[in-house]
C-alpha cells in the first residue's frame, strides 16, 4: 500500500515521517509523467511553495525532477500564495503547477498540491492518473528522473522568477482597489506567518486606508496558534489588533492564503458560512452579477435562500475544490465556495483565493457603507438568522470503517430535538432538519479526523445538535 494518497486538495503528510524528499520526488515524477502523457509538457510547469519548514528545498527537489524529464520549469524565487501560483499557470500558459504547501495543517505537516493547466485544483480524474503513476514508481515499474538544480539552471530548463507582479496586476483588475484605498478605513490583516504576507499592504498602499499587518514574518512553528487556519480560536492576535488600532475590520489568510477569515469591528469572528453568504450578496447586489453558484455540502443554507431571492441556480458538490472548481467551469458559475473559508470567483481562476475574497469583503463594506456587524444584520434581514459550529474529533485510522458502519446503520428520528426530514450521503452523512438546518458527519480527506458540522436557525440548539452528532459516531 502506498503512503501517498491525495485527499481533498493534494497529498499531505508529517515532515520526515512520510513527507520525505524521496516521496516528494515520486510525486514530482508522477506529475511529470502526467504532463508528458497529456501532451502538454512542452508548455512547462510552475513550481511554488509556502513558508513551512524546508518548503523551498522540497520545491527545488520537485524542479530537479521536472528538469530531469526535460520539462521547462518556472521556479518561484520566494514563498507565494497558492492562488498566486495558480494564476501564474495562465500568465505563462503553462501545463500546470505544483505547490509545496499543506495549507492550514499544523506545523509538522507539509504537502504537495497539483494544479492542472486550467489553474484550479486537480480534479478526481487527474488525481486518479497521478496516483496510478505513483503506484507504478513504487512498484519499480518506472523510475524518478533527476537533474541537479545547478545544471538545470545552467541549461535554462529551470527559470527562477518572482510570481507576485502579474498576480497583483490581475487582482487589481477584479475589484475597485482605488475605492478601497480612498475609503479611509483601518484594516488589520493577520498573515498567520504564511505566504500571504505583504499582499494586502502592496495592493492598498498609497491611499487614506490604513493596513496594519501582523504575524507577517516567516515562522514555520506558527506560534500562538494550533495551526494557520483563519478560524476563531486561532485569531486572538487579530482580535487584539482590532481593539488596539480601533480598526474597522480584521482579515486573516491561512498558511498558503487561499482561505480568508473575517473579524468584525467589535472583535467578533464572522464564521465561514456567513462569509460565503456575504460574498454572494456582494456579487449579486453590489456587482450586479447573475449566474449559477456552487457550494459544497458543508456550507450554508443561506446560499439557497439568496439564490431564490435573485433567481439563480445552485449546484452542490462534495467537499474540496477538486469538485468545486470543475463544477464552476462546467456551469459558468459566478462563485464557488466551501465551509473551510475558501472561495473562488468568475473572471479569475477556478480556485480559492483568500486575497481576492478579502478585497471583495472590504469593497462590500465600503459600497454599502456598513460595518461588518451591520452587514450581518442586513444579511439576516434577507434570509433570517443562521448559526453554525463544527467540532473535530481525532479518529484512530483503524476504526474508520467500523465508525462509518455505525453511522450508516443508525437511523435517528430527531437530532437536537428537531425532526430529521431527509438524509444524504453526497460526502459523509448529512441529516436535513425540520427548521431548514442540517447536521453533517464527515470523515476528513486530509487528516485523521471526524468533522461534525451543523447550521440551524436557533443559536440555542447548536450545541445540542453537535452533541447528538457525537453520539452517532460513538467517540
Amino acid at each position: 500500500m502506498t503512503t501517498i494518497k491525495f485527499g481533498t486538495d493534494g497529498w499531505r503528510a508529517i515532515i520526515a515521517e512520510d513527507y520525505t524528499f524521496a516521496n516528494v520526488r515520486i510525486c514530482a515524477q508522477a506529475m511529470a509523467k502526467y504532463l508528458i502523457d497529456s501532451g502538454i509538457a512542452h508548455k512547462g510547469v510552475v513550481i511554488g511553495y509556502d513558508t513551512r519548514f524546508a518548503s523551498e528545498d522540497f520545491a527545488a527537489a520537485t524542479a530537479e525532477v521536472m528538469a530531469g524529464n526535460g520539462i521547462r520549469t518556472y521556479l518561484c524565487d520566494r514563498a507565494a500564495p497558492t492562488p498566486t501560483i495558480s494564476y501564474t499557470i495562465l500568465e505563462k500558459k503553462a501545463g500546470g503547477a505544483v505547490v509545496i504547501t499543506s495549507s492550514h495543517n499544523p506545523a509538522l505537516w507539509n504537502g504537495f498540491k497539483v494544479k492542472p493547466e486550467y489553474a484550479g485544483s486537480a480534479s478526481p480524474e487527474v488525481i486518479a492518473i497521478l496516483e496510478e503513476n505513483i503506484a507504478q514508481i513504487e512498484a519499480g515499474k518506472a523510475k524518478v528522473q533527476r537533474m541537479p538544480l545547478s545544471e538545470a539552471l545552467q541549461q535554462r530548463l529551470v527559470h527562477k522568477f518572482n510570481p507576485a507582479p502579474g498576480y497583483l496586476k490581475q487582482v487589481a483588475s477584479l475589484v475597485d482597489v482605488e475605492g478601497i484605498k480612498a475609503a479611509g478605513i483601518t484594516v488589520v490583516v493577520d498573515a498567520m506567518f504564511g505566504a500571504g504576507m505583504g499582499y494586502f499592504p502592496a495592493l492598498l498602499a498609497g491611499g487614506n486606508t490604513r493596513v496594519i499587518e501582523i504575524n507577517n514574518v516567516r515562522n514555520p512553528l506558527f506560534p500562538g496558534m494550533h495551526n494557520p487556519e483563519p478560524i476563531a480560536h486561532n485569531l486572538a492576535a487579530l482580535v487584539a489588533g482590532i481593539a488596539q488600532h480601533q480598526a474597522d475590520v480584521g482579515l486573516a489568510t491561512d498558511g498558503d492564503a487561499d482561505r480568508v477569515g473575517l473579524v468584525d469591528e467589535n472583535g467578533q469572528f464572522i464564521n465561514q458560512l456567513q462569509v460565503y453568504a456575504l460574498l454572494l450578496l456582494y456579487l449579486l447586489e453590489v456587482r450586479g452579477k447573475r449566474g449559477p453558484i456552487v457550494k459544497t455540502v458543508t456550507t450554508t443554507a443561506m446560499a439557497r435562500k439568496l439564490a431564490n431571492l435573485y433567481h439563480i441556480p445552485v449546484y452542490e458538490t462534495p467537499v474540496g475544490f477538486k469538485y468545486v472548481g470543475p463544477k464552476m467551469m462546467e456551469t459558468g458559475a459566478i462563485m464557488g465556495g466551501e465551509e473551510s473559508g475558501g472561495f473562488g470567483f468568475a473572471g479569475h481562476i477556478p480556485e480559492r483565493d483568500g486575497i481576492v475574497a478579502g478585497l471583495f469583503l472590504l469593497d462590500l463594506m465600503i459600497k454599502l457603507q456598513k460595518s461588518p456587524s451591520q452587514l450581518i444584520d442586513y444579511l439576516y434581514s434577507l434570509v433570517g438568522p443562521h448559526y453554525y459550529d463544527r467540532i473535530d474529533i481525532p479518529m484512530p485510522e483503524e476504526r474508520r470503517e467500523a465508525i462509518i458502519a455505525r453511522v450508516r446503520e443508525s437511523k435517528p428520528v430527531t437530532i437536537g430535538g428537531l425532526k430529521v426530514t431527509d438524509v444524504d450521503t453526497v460526502d459523509g452523512f448529512r441529516y436535513m432538519l425540520e427548521d431548514g438546518g442540517w447536521l453533517l458527519i464527515r470523515f476528513s480527506g486530509t487528516e485523521p479526523l471526524i468533522r461534525i458540522y451543523t447550521e440551524t436557525t436557533d443559536k440555542a440548539r447548536v450545541q445540542a445538535i453537535l452533541a447528538d452528532g457525537r453520539k452517532l459516531v460513538g467517540l
